[in-house]
């Protein structure tokens, strides 16, 4: 804000915005966006009236108000005069009190880098920035979008305006820079000489050999045992438990196997009607999406999960690349992606629109748009109909569709059932779907827990029909996890160890109880402590640890009786933190979402340790500090 200052308490002149006598603020009735470029002699550094915006420090903790320039008659006419400072004459019907006029100068992210200036700007904002490359980086030294004649119309549709888009002033005539340039298309399908033409490929339970987790291993196909609810009717979230069979699990060399606190990655597909969706929103014909075609990569790992970096010729079809290959709903939008929409949309107001998210005008726009509600890339075809460009020059610009992992929720040591004489190897998991906003209206899953609940219903189905699970012949396309997981990293047959855990989160230790329960003298030195939201809906394996639960496990409620959270708990029982952080194989484990469950907990240690250790703060952070780094604090969290 630009203040007239004054050096002795002269008489201000009164206008319809400024009195002496009154010192409550009023806007003004019209103000002008006040562009440097539009009256460079307003703000000329000789001017004596116009000062530099900067703060000053004091030893009071409220900021000094600046003292007002003394203003001459003559001065305060040219003013009037200067339609860029929108001050407005006396009114001679009212007689409004003012104690000095006001100018709005920041009403755009262009007013605001003139403002802060780049270097300021940019700092205070990289601390929040989306990552999606906006946030005043790179930024214009104007904003030419404030000289816009006629709006630019917005398509009409659900799609769109789902989106929430601003794009204040934009028109067909707007000069966009720095638009980025058009990604370079990597991918290419070509055509298969019809004597190699006959084989066919399945996209229906299993992913294509190509799609190797970590070579040379290939994806293993696990016949689903059983699979059943764990949470029931009218918990908050739905949680399903799987065994799956892993007997004929391929050896993978070296002394690797699944163990305790383990977990396996499976490659969930995208769903086949939304594949089918995108199909039909990019005109592509129905032969042509199943048929043999040749693909050809310039570089990089895709199709392949960890593949090496290289060029890649394979044959494929375009179903397959888009059910397995290629993530279309769960990674924000990039600018590549909208840069290539732009290039292939047809309608001008379309184009405008996606150029301009791809601009650098267009970056607050865009950086709302990755920090909003996830936006799948059939969304993003509804909202630009226009736009259908090559598929393989959208592959080109789309994420890797990546495996889900989920942690082991039992010893699989100890887990089989009997076939007669035969023992099947069985693994067992816990899953809670993820849900968020569906641009339609309603919700819609996540990509791996949307997949494992569709097999689980069709087995509670068939059950209830009364047809066994193993008779479906159910599959779930799955791979055993790197051992780099820090559960089965830490996780020791000795010592004391305390167990915290919310939601699925307390999956893991399920398995860690029932492997320290099978060693007599472990049988007292293993605690869990479990949050909930009500047990009588939402607690998971109750009665399934394999021991007097009550004698090793404590549950905690938020939603039922007084309400308390697993945090409140870990203060509660400080004695118990302090004797196990403090034995020399000692070990506390953490597992739950990384929103509010995590940091809560951690906020716990720390307090408890400032209180039986008598530190501070600091020190008490440095000492879980020091735990983790020794292996004996171990935190894992997951996006909720």
């Amino acid at each position: 804000m630009l203040h007239l200052r004054s050096d002795s308490h002269h008489l201000i002149p009164q206008t319809a915005t400024s009195h002496p006598n009154d010192p409550i603020p009023e806007e003004p009735a019209a103000l002008s966006d006040h562009h440097g470029s539009t009256n460079a002699g307003a703000q000329s550094s000789s001017s004596p009236l116009l000062t530099d915006i900067s703060t000053s420090s004091s030893d009071s903790e409220s900021p000094a108000t600046p003292v007002s320039d003394r203003i001459s008659d003559d001065v305060f006419d040219a003013l009037r005069l200067d339609k860029t400072l929108s001050i407005a004459p006396a009114s001679p019907t009212k007689d409004r009190k003012r104690r000095a006029s006001t100018v709005l100068i920041s009403s755009s992210p262009g007013d605001v880098r003139r403002i802060l200036g780049e270097e300021v700007g940019t700092t205070l904002v990289e601390k929040i920035c989306c990552g999606g490359g906006c946030c005043f980086l790179n930024s214009a030294d104007d904003d030419p979008i404030s000289e816009i004649l006629v709006p630019i119309s917005e398509p009409d549709n659900d799609a769109f305006r789902s989106l929430k888009l601003e794009h204040r002033g934009l028109s067909l005539d707007t000069k966009l820079t720095k638009t980025m340039e058009l990604p370079e298309q990597t991918i290419f399908f070509t055509s298969i000489p019809k004597a190699g033409s006959s084989d066919e490929t399945s996209t229906t339970q299993h992913p294509p050999k190509f799609v190797t987790p970590h070579p040379p291993y290939d994806v293993y196909s696990a016949k689903v045992y059983h699979a059943r609810e764990l949470t029931k009717s009218g918990a908050e979230k739905r949680t399903y438990h799987f065994d799956l069979d892993v007997t004929n699990y391929p050896t993978e060399g070296g002394d690797v196997d699944f163990v305790v606190g383990g977990a396996i990655g499976v490659c969930a597909p995208n769903p086949e009607v939304l594949v089918n969706e995108i199909f039909e929103t990019l005109a592509i014909p129905t032969f042509a999406r199943d048929k043999p075609t040749m693909l050809r990569t310039t570089n990089g790992r895709w199709p392949t999960i960890w593949g090496d970096e290289m060029p890649r010729e394979l044959k494929t079809t375009r179903r397959e690349l888009l059910t397995w290959c290629s993530d279309v709903q769960s990674f924000p939008p990039t600018k590549l992606l909208l840069r290539v929409l732009g290039e292939y949309a047809e309608a001008p107001n379309e184009k405008k629109i996606l150029l301009y998210l791809s601009s650098t005008q267009g970056q607050a726009s865009f950086c709302d748009l990755r920090t909003g509600p996830y936006v799948t890339l059939s969304q993003l075809l509804h909202a630009f109909p226009s736009s259908r460009p090559p598929l393989d020059h959208l592959l080109s610009v789309l994420n890797t569709l990546m495996p889900r992992f989920y942690s082991l929720s039992q010893d699989p040591q100890i887990s089989c059932t009997r076939e007669g004489v035969k023992c099947r190897r069985l693994i067992e998991i816990a899953v809670t779907v993820h849900e968020m906003p569906n641009w339609r209206g309603g919700s819609r899953t996540g990509v791996g827990s949307g997949y494992l609940e569709s097999v689980a219903k069709q087995i509670i189905e068939a059950e209830v029909a009364g047809t066994k699970a193993e008779d479906l012949d159910l599959r779930v396309p799955m791979f055993r996890g790197l051992m780099a997981n820090p559960l089965a990293r830490e996780f020791v047959s000795d010592g004391p160890m305390l167990l915290i855990g919310a939601g699925v989160g307390v999956a893991p230790f399920r398995g860690f109880v029932q492997r320290r329960l099978k060693s007599a003298n472990c049988a007292n030195k293993v605690w869990v402590l479990q949050g909930v939201r009500d047990s009588l809906l939402d607690e998971l394996y109750s009665g399934e640890w394999g021991v007097e639960e009550d004698k090793v496990k404590k549950v905690v409620q938020s939603r039922r009786g007084r309400g308390k959270y697993v945090q409140d708990e870990v203060r509660h029982q400080a004695d118990l933190v302090w004797f196990i952080i403090n034995a020399p194989d000692g070990r506390v484990f953490v597992c739950g979402s990384s929103k509010g469950m995590g940091e809560g907990v951690e906020k716990a240690l720390v307090e408890v340790v400032m209180e039986k250790g008598t530190l501070n703060r600091e020190e008490a952070e440095e000492f879980w500090a020091r735990k983790k780094a020794d292996g004996q604090y171990i935190a894992v969290s997951y996006e909720d």
